[in-house]
Parts: C-alpha cells; structure tokens; sequence
C-alpha cells in the first residue's frame, strides 16, 4: 500500500496580537519532504503512526513537508498558501496513493480563510479523487467545519487535554483508514453542534469520565471513533463551537442518534465543565492561605499555546507589590531581557526592564533589581507526548524572592524541566506561576499540592465576554447566557 503523509498545523486566536507568519513555523518546527526528525513531534502522529505501521505491514511511505507554529494571530495569506502548496506538490509527486493522512489543527485561520483545514482538505480531495482514503488527526480545540468533515473519510481529535495521546490517536487513525482502503469498514460520519463553548479539563471530572464513556463505545455495535471538538472561544469564526463527531460503519442514523444522546449528554454537563478562575488577588490569597506548597496557579490568559504573548506582567507586578517570596513564574517570553543576562553572565547583579513588550494585554513592563542565576543556550523542554519542544537561549534570572524563567522562543509551560534544567528547585517553592491554561497539569501535577486557574487579563482571557466576537453563530453558551 501507498501512503501520503504530512502535516500543517496551527492554533489561531483571532484576538491574538501578533501575526502568524513562516518564522512562526521555522521557529516551531518546519521540515521539508523526508526531513522529519526521528521521534514524533505534536502534530506529526499520523506520519509517525504510519511509520510504525507501515514497517511491520510493508507499506510504501511518502512523507511531505511538516510545519508547525506556536499558536498566535491570524496566520498570514503568504504563509499558508506557501505551506499549503508546498504540502500539496508533495502529495502530486507521491502519487498514485491509497491512503493519505495528515496532522493538522483544526482551528487555523488566515487572511483570506476561515477554514485554512476545510480548503486544505478540499484541494486534496480534488487531487486524489473519491477512492482514495484522507483521513486527518485534529487538536479537539478545532472549528469541526462542514468541509472538513466533507472532504475527509475520517476526523480523529486528540481526546485528552492536556493532549497526552498525540501517538495513540494516530494509530486510531491510520488503523481506521487502512482498513477503509481494504474495504473491511466504510465510515459513515455524523456531526452534532452543542450551541455552546466549553473548557473540558480531561484530568478531572466530569470531562475525564466522559472520555472513558465515548471510549467504552468505540469498537462496538459498529460504532468506529468518537471525537469531541471542545471548539476554540479565540477563534471568532462561524463554525466555533463545541461538536460531537460520531463514526459508524456505514450505519447512518446509528451514527446521527449516538451523536444526538452524547451531545445532550454534554450539554447536560456544562456548569460542571466550567473553570473556576478567581482574580490575581484573590488566586494569590488562596495561595498563601493554603497549607503547605507549591501550590501552582495557572496564567491562562498569558497561555502562548493560545496564541497570547506569553510576557504578561500583572501576575509578577502583583506578587512584587504583595512582598510575595519564594516562588518562581515562567515561562516569559522576552529575548532581549535574555540576551541582556547573557551579555551580563552568570551570578551578574544589574536592573532589567521585563515583559510587558508586545501590547495592551501585556500589562508595563517592569523594573527589577534581578540576579542572573542561571544561563542555558538551546534549552529543549520535555513537551507532550514525548515531543521534545525548545525554548531557545534561556535565562534564570532571580529578584525579590521570585525566580523567573526567561525564554527565547514562546511556548507555553509544559515539562516541569524547563525551571528545573536551570537549577530552579520547584519543591521548595510556595507559589508556581506557568503560562498555560492546561498543558502544564500533566507534567506540574507531579509536584503541586494545589493548582488555581487564574483569572488574570490576556489575549486568552476565560470571560468570553469580554471578546469582540463579530463571526460566530449566536446565541452560544457562555457567551449569550
């Protein structure tokens, strides 16, 4: 068997303050034709599913171009038509094919695009024709689009969040769309829209016990994959929004009935599925109140893996004018404050000017007496799913009791190594401060006694509210409760 696989991936908060551009992907991972390294990376699990199915069954492998980018702004016209056809040249000189598969997001946005993942889709499909089988392996943070699920044989979305099952839903993947291509199952899909945007947090309950509930059906009573696109609130696009996805071999109303009772299912949960995020002050009062440590707060709303900054300064400015000691806050992203530690050295006493660069949500700058304590060139995170991800030169600088992670390359918390490769004893700490809304729990829940989703200000604020959304389907709950 011939297999095409590929990848081009991208979350866009459409509020973001920056645009997506090709050094978005080049600084993330970009890999032309076969150039893939050797280990996954988070949006390459069908290409490296296939790779491991495909030695053991002896499939022919044709593997295209991999990019991915740190989530951010609209993504720009020039960057993904450059990527998209670059993706879709290679699929033309791999073919004829049997099977393509493909990594994407689902929640890519460009000038010109509401749907970069629908258009992508669409071109291959007009490519390869009606037989040949496309399947695709989403983010559940996606915008499940008609065209999508029209073009595609098959949609697998990551079910855990954090996303810990990159490799696993690959596999679902490509097994699902090989047996396709040898006519053992023909997938027949059914889409049901909730009318709603929720957060679901997969490592507690409910949302953990609803993932065990969709899984305990897959595999039975032809029932081939369910997926739960938890949309994307940042995305102000018309298809935003939380959707069930249900597969079924070529059982139609099977597949539009399981579809109709989970999502009714899911609405039903939705109070229970909310966040709690109390304010700055009132998260760092819990904090202190709480006994023992660390106790990690979460700074969703600076989460670069929502396409924010990542160098917001209102939780630090806070913890600074509290005389809060013993804790640590990254990872900000601000290279120059980290080539001024690195021009300064090691153990170096000197003011420096931090955060607060990129605009408005970014909160001032602010002026530190900081100690450099530590320097690291090309430092790599442990990411999810044993996907390595790298944060560039880093520094670990220390001031008012508050040790701070500065970045050179903006991604969010993840591996609890990256404070830790720079000496940073996280054990000993009170208060943990990560920019992330969720991805830091897999890696961070190791070490925390306590963990508290922080209302703070930012481009991926929790009051939705707030945003200025002109696109979407309305009403929608939260927003139009």
């Amino acid at each position: 068997m011939r297999v095409f696989s590929a990848s081009l991936a991208t979350e866009t908060n459409t509020f973001g303050p920056m645009p997506t551009g090709l050094s978005s992907f080049k600084d993330r991972g970009y890999y032309r034709a076969g150039e893939h390294p050797d280990h996954i990376t988070l949006f390459s699990g069908p290409l490296w599913a296939a790779r491991l199915r495909g030695k053991a069954l002896g499939w022919e492998l044709f593997e295209g171009v991999v990019a991915g980018a740190q989530p951010s702004g609209i993504t720009t016209r020039h960057a993904y038509e450059t990527l998209r056809d670059e993706l879709l040249a290679d699929l033309r000189a791999a073919m004829p094919v049997d099977m393509v598969v493909l990594g994407l997001h689902g929640a890519m946005v460009a000038d010109g695009y509401d749907d970069c993942e629908g258009d992508l889709l669409r071109r291959v499909r007009e490519m390869i024709g009606p037989d040949v089988v496309l399947g695709a392996e989403l983010d559940p943070h996606n915008h499940l689009t008609p065209e999508m699920v029209s073009n595609a044989d098959l949609l697998i979305s990551f079910k855990e969040y954090p996303h810990t099952d990159v490799l696993e839903r690959g596999l679902e993947l490509v097994d699902l769309c090989a047996a396709t291509v040898a006519k053992k199952i023909r997938p027949v899909a059914a889409v049901v829209d909730c009318d709603m945007i929720v957060t679901m947090h997969t490592s507690r309950d409910p949302a953990k016990a609803f993932v065990q509930r969709i899984q305990s059906l897959e595999g039975k009573d032809g029932v081939l994959s369910i997926s739960v696109s938890h949309g994307f609130a940042w995305g102000d696009v018309p298809e935003m929004g939380t959707k069930v996805l249900v597969y079924t071999d070529g059982d139609a109303p099977r597949a539009n009935a399981l579809a109709r009772t989970l999502a009714d299912e899911l609405i039903g949960l939705r109070e229970a599925l909310d966040v709690r995020y109390p304010d700055i002050d009132a998260a760092l009062d819990e904090a202190l109140a709480f006994d023992g440590g660390p106790v990690v707060l979460a700074d969703g709303a600076d989460n670069p893996g929502g396409g924010a900054a990542s160098d917001s300064t209102f939780l630090l400015r806070r913890m600074v004018e509290r005389g809060i000691t013993n804790a640590a806050l990254g990872p900000l992203w601000d290279p120059i404050a980290v080539r001024i530690a690195f021009d300064a050295g090691e153990g170096a006493r000197l003011s420096m000017r931090i955060g607060g660069k990129i605009s408005p949500l970014s909160g001032d700058p602010i002026d530190l007496d900081c100690t450099v304590k530590a320097l690291f060139h090309d430092m790599v995170m442990t990411g999810l799913a044993n996907t390595p991800t790298a944060l560039g030169d880093c520094a670990l600088v220390e001031a008012d009791g508050i040790e701070i992670v500065l970045i050179t390359l903006r991604n969010q918390a993840m591996g609890t190594d990256l404070f830790t490769q720079l000496g940073c004893d996280l054990a000993a700490k009170k208060i943990i401060v990560v920019k992330s809304s969720q991805h830091f729990y897999a890696s961070f829940s190791k070490v925390a006694k306590h963990v508290i989703y922080a209302g703070a200000p930012g481009a991926v604020t929790l009051d939705l509210s707030t945003l200025p959304y002109r696109k979407i389907r309305r009403p929608k709950w939260p927003i139009d409760a």
